[in-house]
């Protein structure tokens, strides 16, 4: 199996990871615009140079052999490497700066990666950036099959650290939104204990924001609150607290943004004694995986902001 890379073509890799897909050549040769006879012509060619066989026929079709699994998964992720460069060279030649990929959770999306994407959309106005908003473990997945090119997220318990690139962020300090009316409205700080008997729109169990009010509750030998409904919808929870009582735990970030925007008049911040703190979340990369330079100048912005916020805070 010497020298490979003098013996498979861009063409060969195709093949085999169409093959791997959709488990029959005929299917993989509709997909590659090409006859099946041409197709297993090639095949027979990939496996006589490998000195192999790459797949398993059987009644139902196709099944990759161990080199085949191999070949199939570093070829889809070559392929899609040469894809993704080819539509940046399209994009430049258009005029457009090229593309971004980022995901975070809420509070680093509103504090960091809007005000990184406006200052790099001052001198790159046809960029095509696309951002996500998640919990961490989607953030994480997501990252790791490629999605993004870099996030801002907590690191789930059980993940791997080494494989990643990690810049501190910032923590979130949990702050409590009312309608402008409610009974705790007119009281600039309150306890948890003052808001444990009224109805909560929280977000999921798992969450780290949902464990910290929780954790906060718990220290304070406070039962916790016996009706909740559960959402992670922004709109959901704006929707539920304008018509109710109802008090919803959200980051210092999404409260500055939602009481200085089209709901300013009819929702209030409250801040809690103590104040809650949720874990950090992180500057997350994958080590050794090439970004655009787009993504490059994007992350180079979202990074001087969190040091700018570390010396701040020093």
């Amino acid at each position: 199996m010497l020298h490979l890379s003098n013996r498979l073509q861009l063409k060969d890799l195709r093949l085999i990871q169409s093959i791997s897909e959709t488990g029959q050549l005929a299917l993989a040769a509709e997909q590659l615009s090409m006859t099946q006879p041409a197709a297993s012509r090639m095949l027979a060619n990939i496996e006589r140079a490998i000195g192999t066989p790459v797949f398993v026929r059987h009644p139902k079709g196709m099944k990759p052999t161990p080199v085949g699994e191999i070949l199939a998964r570093n070829s889809m992720a070559l392929l899609n490497g040469l894809d993704q460069a080819l539509l940046e060279v399209d994009a430049v030649g258009a005029g457009r700066a090229g593309s971004a990929r980022v995901g975070a959770v809420t509070g680093g999306g509103m504090a960091f990666i809007v005000p990184a994407i406006q200052e790099l959309k001052k001198t790159a106005a046809g960029a095509d950036i696309h951002v996500d908003v998640a919990p961490s473990d989607v953030l994480m997945d997501g990252l790791l099959k490629g999605d993004f090119d870099f996030i801002l997220s907590r690191i789930p318990a059980g993940t791997d650290a080494r494989q990643f690139t990690i810049r501190r962020g910032r923590t979130e300090v949990v702050r409590f939104l009312v309608r402008r009316d409610h009974p705790m409205a007119k009281r600039s700080q309150v306890k948890l204990s003052d808001l444990a008997d009224y109805e909560w729109v929280n977000q999921a169990p798992h969450t780290p924001l949902r464990q910290a009010v929780e954790s906060a509750f718990v220290t304070e030998g406070i039962p916790l609150p016996r009706e909740i409904v559960n959402s992670t919808s922004l709109l959901v929870m704006l929707a539920y607290l304008v018509s109710s009582d109802a008090v919803a735990p959200i980051s210092r970030e999404v409260g500055e943004l939602l009481v200085r925007g089209a709901q300013a008049q009819n929702l209030v911040v409250l801040d809690t004694v103590p104040s809650i703190v949720v874990n950090p979340y992180h500057l997350i990369s994958r080590k050794n995986q090439v970004i655009s330079p787009l993504a490059q100048r994007l992350r180079e912005l979202v990074l001087d902001a969190l040091d700018l916020h570390k010396e701040a805070a020093s």
